[in-house]
């Protein structure tokens, strides 16, 4: 079993910042349970262009209000709490945080997992990078 907060995560190797996101790597590919589980949260007002060519993603929007573009057929979805969204084709994606929102807060699951290392290259796209489960 395990049990983890994010209390014991912040300022730790799991707790990853680049540019206006932030994420907490609750479960890692480390952990040998086949995904990972991250807490996510994206500033107010940012733009930030994502694509996760090596993974499947699946979004649940907690907190904050904004847009979710799908760059490969410019559709354009209202982003609010109670929000989920699958990236099951590796879809090039923007999500768009409304300025007058709070941050964006969501919980993300990675198929494969992260190895908790990851940052979004110039393409917005995380390396696929392997760990063996202990």
């Amino acid at each position: 079993m395990i049990v983890r907060t994010t209390a014991e995560i912040t300022g730790t190797e799991r707790d990853v910042a680049d540019g206006h996101w932030r994420s907490k790597r609750i479960v890692l590919g480390g952990d040998g349970v086949g995904f990972s589980f991250h807490e996510t949260t994206i500033e107010p007002g940012s733009v930030n262009n994502f694509h996760y060519a090596n993974h499947v993603e699946a979004v649940w929007l907690l907190e904050g209000t904004g847009t979710l573009i799908d760059r490969e057929t410019s559709v354009e979805y209202k982003l609010c709490p109670g929000t989920m969204y699958l990236l099951d084709g590796h879809e090039r994606h923007t999500v768009v945080v409304d300025q007058a929102s709070r941050p964006m807060r969501m919980l993300c699951v990675f198929n494969p997992p992260v190895v908790g290392t990851e940052v979004h290259d110039e393409n917005g796209v995380y390396p696929l990078v392997t760990v063996s489960a202990p």
